[in-house]
C-alpha cells in the first residue's frame, strides 16, 4: 500500500475511511503530532483508494489481510492505532486481533455496530454553523451531504483534506469489496484492555453515535465523547476539542 511516514518513535497507524486516502488523516492528525514529539505516524492508503491498487482485493477480510501485512512489514512491536469511519472498523479488528501489539486505540465518527447504512441508527443532516459562504460547486456536491458547520473554513479543509481522496478512489474496485463489506469474524472477538477513545458527532448523519455507543461493553478503559455542532468531519469541526481529546487518550496511553 503506498503510504507517507512522519516523525520517529512509537509507531502510529492511522487509517483512513471508506472512499477517502491517508491525506484525511494526515490533515487532523499532524496539527495534534506538531506538539508532540517522539511519535511515528504511519498514513497508508487502503486498496482501491488513493495511490493504492486494488489489485485482488474482494472483501473487507482482504482490506483487513492488507492492513496487518502492511504492520508486518513496516511496524516492528508496539503501536498505536487511530481509524476514522470505515477505518475504525478495521481498527477495532486490529485491537481485537494484536491486543499485545496494539497499545492504545482512538476511534474518528467509527462504523458501529451497522456495517451497512440503511441499518444505522443515525440523526438527520442538521447545519448547526454557517457564514454562508459561496463554496465550489465541485465541493459543495460533496461536503454539503454532511456539513454540520458550513464555513469558509471548513470547506477549504475538506477540499484539501478529503475532496483529492474522493477524486481518486477506483469505484469499480470498491463496489466489488462492498459485495462482502462485513468482516467474516468480528470485528470484536472479546474485551479489550488498553486506553481506547470514541469521538462522535451529535449530528453524524453518516455513522451516528447511537451504534457506536453500544461497543462500549467490549472497552472497558474506553472514553467515549459525543460531540455537539459536529458531525462526520467532527475533526475539521472541532478542531480544539479533537486536539484535546486526542491528547488526553494519548496521555493515558503513555501512563
Amino acid at each position: 500500500m503506498h503510504f507517507e511516514e512522519i516523525g520517529a518513535g512509537t509507531p502510529v497507524l492511522a487509517i483512513h475511511g471508506w472512499t477517502p486516502d491517508h491525506r484525511l488523516m494526515l490533515g487532523c492528525l499532524e496539527p495534534l503530532f506538531a506538539a508532540r514529539p517522539g511519535y511515528r505516524r504511519l498514513y497508508p492508503d487502503l486498496p482501491a483508494m488513493g495511490k493504492s491498487p486494488a489489485n485482488d482485493v474482494r472483501s473487507t477480510d482482504d482490506v483487513l489481510a492488507a492492513v496487518e501485512e502492511f504492520v508486518d512489514t513496516h511496524i516492528d512491536g508496539p503501536f498505536l492505532v487511530i481509524g476514522e469511519s470505515y477505518g475504525g472498523y478495521l481498527a477495532r479488528a486490529l485491537a481485537h486481533r494484536r491486543p499485545d501489539q496494539v497499545r492504545g486505540l482512538a476511534l474518528i465518527c467509527p462504523t458501529g455496530t451497522a456495517v451497512w447504512p440503511a441499518d444505522r441508527t443515525v440523526p438527520s443532516l442538521e447545519v448547526r454553523r454557517s457564514d454562508g459562504a459561496e463554496l465550489d460547486p465541485e465541493v459543495a456536491v460533496h461536503f454539503d451531504g454532511m456539513a454540520v458547520v458550513r464555513t469558509e473554513e471548513t470547506a477549504r479543509r475538506f477540499a484539501e483534506e478529503i475532496l483529492p481522496g474522493l477524486e481518486l478512489a477506483d469505484r469499480a474496485a470498491m463496489t466489488r469489496i462492498q459485495g462482502s463489506w462485513e468482516l467474516s469474524e468480528g470485528p470484536e472477538l472479546g474485551i479489550y484492555r488498553r486506553p481506547a477513545l470514541f469521538l462522535t458527532g451529535r449530528q453524524d448523519n453518516i455513522t451516528g453515535y447511537e451504534d457506536v455507543y453500544a461497543l462500549l461493553p467490549h472497552y472497558p478503559y474506553a472514553s467515549f465523547a459525543v460531540l455537539d455542532t459536529a458531525g462526520h468531519n467532527l475533526q475539521i469541526e472541532q478542531p480544539g476539542l479533537f486536539d484535546a481529546l486526542m491528547g488526553e487518550w494519548l496521555d493515558r496511553v503513555a501512563q
